[in-house]
C-alpha cells in the first residue's frame, strides 16, 4: 500500500496508493506504532503532529502535502505517481 523512503535528514516521505488517508492509518503504515490501540494512545496523548499542531483525533483526514511528526520523525505524505 506504501514505501517509504528516506531523505537526507529526519524526514521520510511516505507514498499511499490512495488519498486521503487517516492519521491513525498512516502511524501503521510508516511503521511509528504496532496496531490502532498504540496509534490511539499516542494520538490521544498528544505525541503526534500534523502541520507543526498537535492533532488528538486518529481519524483525521491526511492529504497530499500533510507533515506528520512522531518521536523526531517528519513524515511528507505523497500520492503515488506524483
Amino acid at each position: 500500500m506504501a514505501n517509504k523512503e528516506n531523505d537526507s535528514s529526519n524526514t521520510k516521505i511516505v507514498f499511499i496508493e490512495s488519498l486521503p488517508i487517516k492519521l491513525g492509518q498512516l502511524l501503521k503504515i510508516a511503521d511509528c506504532v504496532q496496531d490502532g490501540i498504540e496509534a490511539k494512545i499516542r494520538i490521544q496523548g498528544g505525541e503526534v503532529l500534523v502541520n507543526n499542531e498537535i492533532e488528538t483525533r486518529r481519524g483525521r483526514q491526511l492529504k497530499e502535502g500533510d507533515i506528520v511528526t512522531y518521536a523526531n520523525m517528519h513524515y511528507l505524505i505523497t500520492q503515488n505517481g506524483n
